[in-house]
């Protein structure tokens, strides 16, 4: 029997026809040998970071549990590249960092793991991600899935993190679009 562990992975995009590509990005999670789709949280309409000078993207939170791997880094750098390989598969393009982009994967948790995996030009791999405790566009959705996952070094729970980063933004910095948006 294969070991499984819990992975939240945060998707959005703001380019081309995005909420497909995050349809096509849900089924083909869901479709990975040993992957079980969990949840999936409303779709969110939220204002850019860093580049603001965009598109507003839609952003949304899939939970899954996958093949834990042999120890978890192993684990949670084979299924980064499996998201690589579906961004690619839908079309993503490199461009400007921040910029508009068809589709975005990020692996937000991996189990209780804390994980930080260098290359020799710098991080390839952070878990928990770590900006996600300062966005609004990921804290949103992922609190809808798992309000009370305390993320490893977290001194607080996901919902109230989304309560305090909401307190600092504009009301509609993320605003509901959808609940059942995935068929």
């Amino acid at each position: 029997m294969v070991k499984r562990t819990r992975a939240y992975i945060g998707l959005g995009g703001n380019a081309g026809d995005v909420r497909e590509n995050l349809r096509r990005a849900v089924r083909a999670l869901g479709a990975l040998p040993g992957v079980r789709l969990r949840s999936v949280s409303p779709l969110y309409r939220t204002r850019p970071v860093g580049v603001i000078d965009q598109p507003d993207f839609l952003n949304a939170v899939v939970g899954l549990d996958v093949p834990a791997g042999p120890d978890p880094e192993t684990g949670a750098l084979a299924l980064l590249v499996v998201l690589k390989n579906i961004e690619s598969a839908i079309g993503r393009q490199t461009g400007e960092r921040w910029g508009p982009r068809q589709i975005d994967l990020d692996l937000l948790t991996f189990g209780g793991h804390r994980i930080d995996v260098a290359r020799p030009n710098g991080r390839w791999l952070t878990v928990p991600h770590p900006q996600m405790a300062d966005r609004l566009f990921v804290l949103a959705p992922l609190a809808d899935v798992v309000a009370g996952l305390r993320p490893p070094g977290w001194r607080q729970t996901v919902a109230r993190a989304r309560a305090r980063r909401a307190a600092q933004e504009a009301d509609d910095a993320v605003v509901l679009v959808e609940h059942d948006w995935t068929t």
